[in-house]
């Protein structure tokens, strides 16, 4: 009916009224679809080839998922249950968000395919829902309105995205042509036609942030932005 009103799969029964018992669950559906975007992107995965990978067609997975759009909710749920959340708040929202951070920056690293999934600031399932509660409880000592704290999650989730992409893009270590970057840019601090510049650089020379180790360049990078949000410091 076209009045009908719109729910996730999350709240769609599997199971009608009547008919068989269903054969499949959304965690097999979830688990094929997550094996096929781990070892082929998120390109790779489609009804019917999740339907393939369970061995039966299509149409039988209709009752499970009405889409691809379902099957990639599912996917980025299951994703978000990877995520530790048994650890409680210290009371200090930069650390205990930037840990958040650091969390959620390993699992994009062991799922790379997260980081083509269309940004839908609704896209959040039963995992999804417990990764933001977890966020706002440590955000609660932060000066801050309850918009303001969801603004705040948003703006970190987001940040996270961006530099595991950058750092996923690289490969993990800086190519020639970013090594040339860098050294281009050492030589235009030294030429003295940029003061300000030179004087930013002076704690030491130009070097890519993939050289060493990129964890303490996120955590301090996520650190700022924190502090900057919510008015505090760790």
């Amino acid at each position: 009916m076209s009045g009908d009103v719109p729910v996730t799969v999350w709240e769609r029964p599997v199971r009608g009224t009547r008919g068989p018992a269903p054969a499949r669950t959304h965690a097999q559906l979830t688990a094929a679809a997550v094996a096929l975007a781990d070892s082929g992107g998120l390109a790779a995965v489609s009804v019917r080839r999740v339907a393939r990978e369970l061995g039966t067609g299509p149409a039988s997975l209709y009752r499970y998922v009405t889409s691809r759009e379902d099957l990639v909710d599912l996917m980025q749920d299951a994703a978000a249950g990877e995520i530790d959340l048994t650890v409680p708040p210290s009371g200090d929202p930069v650390e205990d968000l930037t840990s958040l951070a650091l969390a959620v920056r390993a699992v994009h690293l062991r799922h790379p395919w997260l980081l083509d999934v269309p940004d839908e600031p609704l896209r959040i399932g039963p995992n999804g829902l417990a990764y933001l509660e977890h966020a706002l409880a440590a955000l609660a000592p932060a000066p801050l309105t309850g918009q303001a704290k969801l603004e705040a999650v948003a703006m970190l989730t987001a940040l996270v995205t961006t530099l595991t992409r950058a750092e996923v893009q690289s490969g993990g270590s800086p190519t020639p042509r970013q090594r040339a970057q860098a050294a281009y840019l050492a030589r235009a601090a030294a030429g003295g036609s940029h003061p300000l510049l030179t004087e930013a650089l002076a704690a030491g020379p130009v070097a890519h942030p993939l050289e060493n180790d990129p964890r303490p360049l996120f955590a301090r990078m996520v650190r700022r932005v924190l502090a900057g949000l919510t008015g505090l410091t760790s």
